[in-house]
């Protein structure tokens, strides 16, 4: 009897169970481990974000020598960070799996995909003007997004530090982190959307450098939006009298976080006693919380402003916390409760786009290949953003974090058979979660991009 030679060897070292032995084997043919890929290409053919950044870049490449344009090299590299392989070494691999061949669509027993250089090469191809055209065709994809034009909008700014390990430009060593990195400002609005996100050194922004950051987004917003009311949020960092002028120039309102001083505590002392003595007179109480507004105005300040003041009395003392607004109408309570407050919010969206999407991968020598990956990066997150703002809105869903919505939506087994008038995908009939995809499928069309 002949010897039968398989092919592909089984993989050692599997237990028997029920007393039979386990053979497995890799031949199982045209598999993907990513058939929930397909819903994000839906998300990226109706947003256009591929060819909105590819129409910024001027492509340098013989035109009768090309394989593979330069939006098909951005949408493989965003849906590959949306996926979960933040890496550009898995190009390599992913450039021959079939679900991603049909995302860009192209068949699966067609010609693989670009390749890790071909990737490299893209990122370090866009110059500093080519990136100021991208971020503001970002901000015209965040005004697309909406069905009608808003009466207001709320922008939550903040930074995050970015560690690096090593020699990138604009690197700077932090003293508060102890080590070297980037500090990059980053722009949500009160839903979570994605509007900027600038690399800079990791130093606390001046006020000058925040006031010709909101210049330019203010500006590009405006352009398409001429009389949309703008909400300013954002910790102490920004509040600058720069800032403040700018926001009194360009009719902005602001609820801004401001640093303690011994001028500002003079406003509270009595407060704060009154209210340690309320919360001592009442022993196993929770915190108390009493508030006061002021007008005051810092020696660099152009004018006075309105600031409110929390106290907090609790079982480890008192806490004392300060906002600079605009906002001439509302209690102090509401002011801060439900519109500073609600500013945290935007450390979740930056949890989501640093850790669900690897923004701080910013390994490049050249500081504007690291630019344009924190634009891939957030060009990632409006995939997954879009497509879990299609989910029902009293549902756990609708709240999901990224790489909850990636491991059960996105992270499916697929077998791909190519036929002669079709290419079927069989995806396991064990999924727990298919009636969701079902549904964010059929929901595809209320995406107004």
């Amino acid at each position: 009897m002949p010897v039968t030679v398989e092919p592909t060897p089984p993989l050692p070292g599997l237990s028997p169970v029920g007393g039979k032995p386990l053979i497995a084997r890799f031949d199982g043919g045209q598999l993907s481990s990513d058939g929930g890929l397909l819903a994000l290409r839906e998300v990226e053919r109706r947003l256009g974000i591929a060819d909105r950044l590819a129409a910024c870049i001027d492509d340098p490449r013989a035109p009768e020598r090309v394989r593979h344009h330069l939006a098909a090299i951005l949408r493989f590299r965003m849906l590959m960070i949306a996926a979960g392989y933040e890496d550009g070494n898995d190009a390599d691999s992913l450039r021959h799996d079939p679900v991603f061949k049909l995302a860009l669509d192209a068949l699966p027993e067609g010609a693989p995909l670009c390749s890790q250089p071909t990737i490299s090469r893209l990122e370090n191809l866009p110059d500093a003007r080519a990136l100021l055209r991208m971020a503001r065709a970002m901000v015209g994809l965040y005004c697309t997004s909406f069905r009608q034009v808003p009466r207001r909008i709320v922008l939550d700014i903040d930074d995050t530090f970015d560690a690096v390990h090593g020699g990138q430009q604009l690197r700077l060593f932090n003293a508060y982190y102890d080590e070297y990195g980037f500090q990059p400002i980053v722009v949500f609005d009160g839903e979570g959307r994605p509007l900027a996100a600038m690399l800079r050194p990791a130093k606390r922004p001046t006020g000058a450098e925040a006031r010709a950051f909101l210049r330019r987004l203010v500006r590009e917003i405006r352009s398409h939006w001429p009389r949309v009311e703008i909400l300013i949020r954002a910790d102490s960092h920004y509040c600058a009298p720069e800032v403040l002028d700018f926001c009194r120039v360009e009719q902005l309102d602001f609820v801004l976080g401001v640093a303690s001083t011994t001028t500002l505590h003079r406003h509270v002392a009595a407060l704060e006693q009154s209210t340690a003595a309320r919360h001592a007179a009442a022993p196993g109480s929770n915190k108390l919380r009493r508030y006061k507004e002021f007008l005051e105005g810092a020696g660099s300040w152009s004018r006075v402003e309105r600031v409110i003041a929390r106290v907090e009395a609790g079982p480890q003392g008192t806490d004392t916390r300060f906002v600079v607004t605009n906002l001439a109408g509302g209690p102090p309570r509401r002011i801060y409760e439900d519109l500073y407050c609600a500013r945290g919010q935007a450390e979740n969206h930056l949890k989501a786009w640093k850790r669900h999407l690897a923004a701080d991968r910013t390994s490049c020598c050249r500081a504007t290949a690291n630019q344009f990956r924190l634009m891939l990066h957030t060009a990632a997150y409006w995939l997954l953003w879009s497509l879990r703002s299609l989910m029902p809105k009293r549902s756990t869903w609708r709240v999901a974090q990224f790489d909850t919505l990636r491991l059960r939506v996105v992270k499916l087994a697929t077998r791909v058979v190519a036929l002669k008038t079709r290419v079927m995908l069989h995806l396991p009939s064990a999924c727990q979660d298919n009636a969701i995809l079902r549904l964010a499928l059929e929901r595809m069309p209320r995406l107004t991009c």
